[in-house]
């Protein structure tokens, strides 16, 4: 890396302030070379990383499911496509539980919607197999949480 990047470089490039980047490097996200007078210096890998972070952030990932992926990646090189394709394989995985979890919440909402107690035997979201039937009559999972 002849030169590098300044932290100033890579936030104008990313878009993340220069704290930010700083934060980054506490995670091992990125890791900066210092020059001789002692400055970060980055590289263009840097970009790349934190541009990925962003974007599995952008879908719900915490860093520190993310962290991990980078931690395994060569440091101060550009990944490789294996790279991110072992990564987004477990990506996919979460992705797919997720949005199987989504569908299971939105198909079981179009049963209560008509419901208003949310204490019915047909209840499967908030009561299944109507448990909270021998706590009392009416809405017991709102009842309790309002008195």
């Amino acid at each position: 890396m002849p030169q590098g990047l300044t932290i100033g470089d890579l936030a104008a490039r990313t878009g993340l302030a220069v704290s930010a980047i700083r934060f980054y490097e506490t995670h091992d996200i990125v890791k900066p070379l210092r020059n001789k007078g002692g400055h970060r210096r980055y590289g263009r890998s840097d970009i790349r990383r934190l541009s990925f972070v962003m974007a599995a952030q952008k879908l719900g990932f915490s860093l520190s499911e993310i962290a991990p992926h980078l931690r395994r990646l060569p440091d101060h090189k550009a990944p490789s496509k294996a790279d991110w394709t072992r990564i987004s394989a477990a990506f996919r995985k979460d992705i797919d539980a997720r949005i199987a979890a989504l569908e299971d919440l939105r198909d079981k909402l179009d049963g209560c919607i008509g419901c208003g107690c949310l204490s019915l035997k047909s209840c499967a979201l908030y009561n299944p197999a109507d448990v909270k039937a021998a706590e009392g009559v009416g809405p017991r999972n709102l009842i309790a949480t309002t008195t």
